[in-house]
């Protein structure tokens, strides 16, 4: 920087900088509170993610809220670090019509640096309502591949936050195919679900990961059985994974197209915070100086990680592999009186050097003083070199006897106290013989740094948006609702016969208008069952599957003309992925979005009939008032079924070395005896864990009348073909159900 002495200008001065990143590599941290966020800046984070008061995926951290949360974010820019505010949870309507806004304005005005969401109700709102807040959208939304995430890029999203569950590879071939900006896991605690698939803790205690409150119950003990009934193990944690520990891996995840390295942890305390960061922030400076030819990681540095927390040591995750028992915390160790006292020595000395210190601004300075003029300063900050402030102060007076050194005006003037600044370099100019009373040198000072505070801090700031939103902007463009029918999906042969021969023999008259026909366990048999159905005048649809990677991708590409010729009514989708899939291969007709395409809102609702839906299933986490209020006549209400509470790449029979690459029903049994059915689909390698009761809702007569929704489902997943038929007999005739089941969350909801 170059300050010229004595330069003119007027007494305060601004001017703003460019807060553009280059593209490099982000170490993002956790900040589950405003110590956490004090140690993440300080251990050398570029930017931290964190919630406020509402809205956030981790509801019970000690979120920030009102200006609190802003002197947040205030902290973060004078440090030079981003402060993305997570607001990745479902929203209700009414949450997100009447709350959203005039909670994120004062966030917004401020400079907020992005906003983390899951609700594309959310994602439209923030986009209509701050056009330049960037949004980045959360794992929550179970970005699984290229499809998903071209289609956030399309609607205006700058950055995708990718499913733990990918490779190296996926990540590769989404980069490559959508130029979109990446953020990836590196370090921290792994869900057993896919995110945004699971509702275990929803369903047992009512705690919605969905909604920033999961009761992790993937952390408990369960024992296995098989098919045949046959306990496989005792009590073990077999659904909890190790932490991930990608340190090794950062030159390859670099290469992979990662733009953004995301430390997971905002439950946990500030020097954990610290001690992780810090470790990141030295082998991501060593490997962006030296290259991957040079990057080694200490062994000294594993083991401080391995001692800040670990879950029976660390995984890799999934970057290098699919699942595995490798990958599982089983063993629950105890910590060691040595390990204990290693623990809190590392605590402490984190404490002290990350937590305890405050990490200063760098400024430089130039002071001019001259004899008939006031006294300027200037001053840069070291991170925002293009932003300075100047001030002016009295005029010296002539001396009457020994002339003012420089070292007495630099004494004063470096007297930085308990302000957010320290001197990196002062350039002090002095011409004649000066005399200025130390007041005069303190009080130049003080406005100085308080200007510097100002114009950094402004530079961020951004003004109103000149139209507000209209309140209530969601007008419901849907077909009238003229009687309810009845959908039925089925996942095997003999679900199916059994449902075909209920219509052939009972059930002409019983409003049975469609069948799903689950891709995943039935493709081979589509064109037959397809035939079957419309045979007994019936519409059918192919359920495509929950989860569509690259390897689903690549096996429905190489069949394309047998899913273009396939007689089917429309597609069942269950994520972005498979949306992309059949907008790009003219397949959209028909299309159903089934429970798990989250629509907890009118917007959100909205962005589906505009995409081409013909059908919506209502979400299964709200309850009858609350889907009072959005279900519609091209709504389909679940009347009956098993929730599947997780959708996981892990596998139960891999982590117990029994994977024979065969489909089977398991079971987990929890600590009341609870049985939970476990389904292995093989064909794209992943587990479902559906609720130990179904979900029963056929003598809700009335309440579900109320919905007005277009169609009630009945969803025939782990029945067999004789269940499958009482079921459909009690459905029809009106018979109350024998045995346990669940009202979900139709009377209670959640939170």
């Amino acid at each position: 920087w170059m300050l010229k002495p004595c330069a003119k200008a007027s007494a305060l001065s601004f001017t703003k900088g460019n807060h553009m990143r280059g593209k490099k590599l982000e170490v993002l941290a956790p900040a589950g509170s405003f110590e956490s966020l004090r140690a993440a800046v300080n251990a050398g984070a570029d930017a931290v993610y964190m919630g406020g008061s509402r809205f956030g995926a981790r509801a019970y951290a000690q979120n920030p809220e009102g200006e609190n949360l802003l002197a947040a974010i205030d902290y973060a820019h004078l440090h030079g670090v981003r402060l993305y505010l997570t607001v990745n949870t479902l929203l209700k309507t009414r949450e997100l019509e009447q709350e959203l806004y005039d909670y994120l304005l004062p966030c917004y005005e401020h400079g907020l640096d992005a906003v983390l969401v899951q609700d594309m109700g959310v994602l439209k709102a923030v986009r209509e309502w701050f056009p330049d807040l960037p949004v980045h959208a959360s794992t929550q939304m179970t970005l699984n591949g290229v499809g998903g995430v071209k289609v956030l890029k399309e609607l205006g999203a700058e950055r995708a936050v990718l499913s733990r569950e990918l490779s190296l590879n996926e990540i590769a071939v989404i980069s490559r195919e959508t130029g979109m900006e990446l953020e990836t896991f590196v370090h921290g605690a792994l869900c057993y679900c896919y995110s945004g698939q699971c509702l275990f803790s929803s369903i047992l205690g009512g705690r919605s990961g969905n909604r920033g409150r999961c009761a992790q119950p993937c952390r408990l003990a369960y024992s296995a059985v098989d098919e045949k009934g046959k306990s496989l193990t005792g009590e073990q944690t077999l659904l909890s994974p190790k932490d991930i520990c990608a340190l090794d891996l950062i030159p390859e995840i670099a290469k992979a197209g990662v733009y953004s390295l995301k430390i997971e942890g905002r439950m946990k305390r500030p020097e954990y915070t610290a001690g992780v960061v810090r470790i990141y922030r030295k082998y991501v400076d060593q490997y962006l100086q030296y290259g991957e030819e040079n990057y080694k990681v200490a062994e000294a540095d594993r083991r401080e990680l391995l001692l800040l927390f670990n879950r029976d040591g660390f995984s890799e995750g999934y970057y290098r592999q699919h699942n595995g028992k490798n990958m599982m915390a089983l063993k629950n160790a105890e910590t060691s009186e040595q390990e204990k006292r290693a623990y809190e020595e590392l605590i402490a000395r984190i404490h002290k050097e990350y937590v305890e210190t405050e990490q200063k601004v760098r400024i430089n300075g130039c002071l001019s003083a001259c004899e008939g003029k006031p006294m300027s300063l200037v001053l840069t900050a070291e991170k925002h070199p293009k932003i300075s402030a100047r001030v002016e102060g009295e005029v010296p007076q002539k001396a009457q006897n020994r002339p003012m050194e420089e070292a007495q005006f630099a004494k004063q003037l470096r007297k930085t106290g308990n302000t957010s600044f320290e001197w990196e370099h002062l350039e002090i100019h002095l011409e004649g013989n000066l005399f200025v009373p130390v007041g005069a040198l303190n009080n130049l000072r003080r406005e100085a740094l308080e200007a510097i505070r100002k114009a950094l801090l402004e530079s961020f700031f951004r003004p109103i948006p000149v139209e507000l939103p209209e309140e209530g902007n969601t007008t419901i463009k849907e077909k009238a609702w003229k009687k309810t029918v009845l959908h039925v999906s089925v996942e095997t042969e003999e679900q199916l016969e059994s449902v075909l021969s209920y219509v052939q023999e009972d059930g002409k008259e019983s409003g049975m208008e469609a069948v799903y026909l689950e891709a995943e366990t039935l493709e081979d048999y589509l064109e037959q069952d397809i035939r079957q159905i419309h045979a007994e005048g019936m519409k059918a649809y192919v359920m495509l599957p929950v989860v569509f990677r690259e390897k689903t991708r690549e096996r429905y590409e190489k069949r394309l003309n047998f899913w273009k010729e396939l007689d089917t009514d429309g597609y069942v989708i269950r994520n972005l992925e498979e949306y992309t899939f059949l907008k790009e291969n003219d397949l959209l007709k028909g299309m159903i979005t089934d429970h798990n395409v989250y629509t907890f809102n009118k917007r959100s609702r909205e962005y589906w009939r505009d995409a081409g839906t013909v059908w919506q299933t209502n979400p299964l986490e709200l309850n009858a008032r609350e889907l009072k209020e959005i279900s519609a006549a091209d709504s389909i209400q679940m009347i009956y079924g098993r929730y599947p509470m997780m959708v996981t790449a892990g596998c139960i029979h891999k982590t117990l070395d029994r994977c024979k690459g065969v489909p089977e029903q398991w079971s987990l049994k929890d600590r009341y005896r609870k049985v939970f059915p476990v389904k292995n689909y093989c064909r794209d390698c992943y587990n479902v864990i559906y609720n130990s009761q179904p979900l029963y809702l056929l003598d809700r007569k009335e309440e579900l009348e109320a919905l007005h929704a277009g169609a009630y489902r009945l969803m025939f997943t782990t029945e067999n073909g004789r269940e499958t038929s009482r079921i459909l007999y009690s459905c029809l005739t009106g018979q109350p159900e024998k045995g346990e089941f669940t009202r979900g969350h139709f009377k209670r909801g959640v939170e």
